[in-house]
């Protein structure tokens, strides 16, 4: 399978790797560096929601109705639930809430190699 999170700038340089892609879920995985940490040496809530958001749109574009021109984020909100200090490894698993002719909702959840859960996130896609 390519890595289809390598084919997004963003993805690529925080190093989320997919780990398995279809239409019906996505699974993807983290290292968290210093480089994606805030004060306190833990995950900054803004590399977990690009990486829900890497995960969520792999399964909007896995979806796209023939002809279509690809997708995009139009709305997307996260619960920080713990978090993950440098060094964890972790893993991201989107799933379809619905998925419409115009727009399909994602839920991903992200989880600590302990299986601790970091975050929640539903995000809404558009087809453009």
């Amino acid at each position: 399978m390519d890595d289809l999170a390598a084919s997004m700038p963003l993805s690529k340089l925080l190093g989320v790797k997919t780990k398995q892609a279809d239409p019906a879920e996505v699974v993807g995985e983290m290292l968290v560096t210093a480089d994606h940490c805030t004060l306190g040496d833990s995950v900054h809530g803004g590399a977990l929601m690009a990486f829900a958001d890497s995960l969520a749109a792999i399964g909007a574009f896995l979806n796209l109705p023939e002809g279509a021109g690809g997708t995009t984020t139009i709305e997307s909100k996260t619960n920080f639930i713990s978090g993950a200090p440098a060094g964890t490894v972790l893993e991201g698993r989107s799933t379809p809430v619905s998925i419409g002719r115009r727009v399909s909702v994602w839920q991903t959840t992200i989880f600590r190699e302990d299986e601790k859960l970091v975050a929640t996130v539903i995000q809404t896609q558009l087809v453009l």
